[in-house]
């Protein structure tokens, strides 16, 4: 089951790098996935958006999601915290 949802993500970047874009907005992309496959995904983003030079916007509830990013921002109630 995690396999299918992990393949679907791969399928994701593909096409939303497909046009070599300057950003990429990423809502929850691990969200449907388990840790090892959630894993897998940031390090695709991570390793194909630093190759082609895109900036990453990613929104998580995910901790470890968060931490792999370079920079992060905290909303609380609706404020930048």
């Amino acid at each position: 089951r995690y396999f299918k949802w992990w393949l679907i993500a791969t399928i994701a970047i593909a096409r939303a790098l497909a046009h070599r874009p300057k950003l990429i907005l990423a809502d929850e992309p691990t969200g449907s996935l388990d840790s090892k496959n959630g894993q897998k995904t940031l390090d695709l983003l991570k390793k194909l958006t630093k190759k082609h030079q895109i900036a990453l916007f990613l929104v998580t509830h995910s901790p470890e999601a968060a931490a792999s990013c370079d920079r992060t921002l905290n909303l609380h109630d609706g404020a930048l915290v």
